[in-house]
């Protein structure tokens, strides 16, 4: 007669709830590395040895605020200053950081209608639904704000306004530099002074 087969005895993880052989593949397998260590120690070999160097590595370690030979923190965490944050594009680009600059921009509609369009006023600090009420005061015409075709906000100004705006801007708000207007005419960008 044939031996009859057991089944087979298999652990399962407590983190993942995978077999411990399966931990790899699972969600987390950082968080099943500790458990792994110690439960299964066999399975990952290459953990084990991992393990022991990180504590030979900690074993080097002194806390700042002991006394004793601080010749082993030398260039360590005590002299580490973090790199400057600086955004990276896809290709290794890096991303500049916008200046801020105000750019007006008169855009011509069915034929006769103009709308003054304003961008960059956010970059001031300055909101840009109390702008568009204070310009719809002063020039007594339509103002709202609106998203441009860059996703980013502007104020549109029913009529004609590129001149007056500029000096309504600089008298309204202090911390605009006139130097900082800009206007678009013919698709170039031309300083508002001069």
């Amino acid at each position: 007669m044939a031996e009859k087969l057991q089944p087979l005895k298999v652990l399962y993880c407590s983190v993942c709830s995978l077999p411990a052989e399966y931990c790899e593949f699972g969600p987390d397998f950082e968080k099943c590395k500790p458990w792994l260590l110690k439960n299964a120690p066999g399975l990952y070999p290459d953990l084990v040895s991992e393990a022991e160097k990180a504590a030979e590595q900690l074993q080097g370690v002194n806390i700042s605020g002991e006394k004793g030979d601080t010749s082993k923190r030398q260039g360590s965490a005590a002299n580490f200053q973090p790199d400057e944050e600086v955004k990276k594009l896809p290709g290794g680009k890096v991303k500049k950081k916008e200046k801020p600059e105000i750019i007006i921009e008169k855009v011509i509609r069915n034929k006769r209608k103009c709308v003054t369009m304003i961008k960059g006023l956010d970059l001031f600090g300055i909101k840009l639904s109390e702008a568009s009420k204070k310009f719809g005061k002063k020039f007594a015409s339509g103002a709202s704000v609106v998203k441009g075709p860059t996703e980013k906000e502007q104020i549109d100004v029913q009529g004609d306004l590129m001149l007056d705006i500029v000096d309504f801007i600089t008298e309204t708000w202090e911390n605009v530099p006139e130097s900082a207007i800009f206007f678009i005419e013919d698709g170039r960008k031309v300083p508002a002074v001069g």
